[in-house]
């Protein structure tokens, strides 16, 4: 499902909300890394259930903190890669085909 335009990826994480067809609405976070590769998680910690797209995202590092506790995810694979979190966060296949981005909710990647 189209969810942005690829030149609204510039200036860090992005909030999307993506209709799953039998979860209705979910929220999304899209990160755009130096190389243009998207990646797209659920954008809620999987410690304190706070919006990711809120926390400091580290584009170099491929990394987004969350602003509540200060837990790191990896934005390719959804890893926690600190405590307090322990669980990883679901990460979505994402798409660009021209200008637009599209995310599958539907078929979350199994390995984060």
């Amino acid at each position: 499902m189209q969810v942005a335009q690829l030149d609204e990826l510039t200036d860090g994480p992005v909030a999307v909300e993506v209709d799953h067809p039998s979860e209705g609405p979910l929220p999304v976070v899209l990160f755009r890394l130096p190389d243009g590769e998207v990646h797209a998680l659920l954008d809620e910690c999987s410690h304190g259930a706070v919006q990711l797209s809120e926390g400091d995202f580290d584009a170099h590092a491929g990394t987004v903190e969350c602003y509540l506790h200060g837990s790191l995810f990896n934005v390719c694979t959804g890893a926690a890669l600190n405590l307090p979190a322990t669980q990883p966060v679901p990460v979505y296949p994402v798409r660009v085909e021209g200008k637009h981005v599209l995310v599958d909710v539907e078929n979350p990647l199994k390995e984060n």
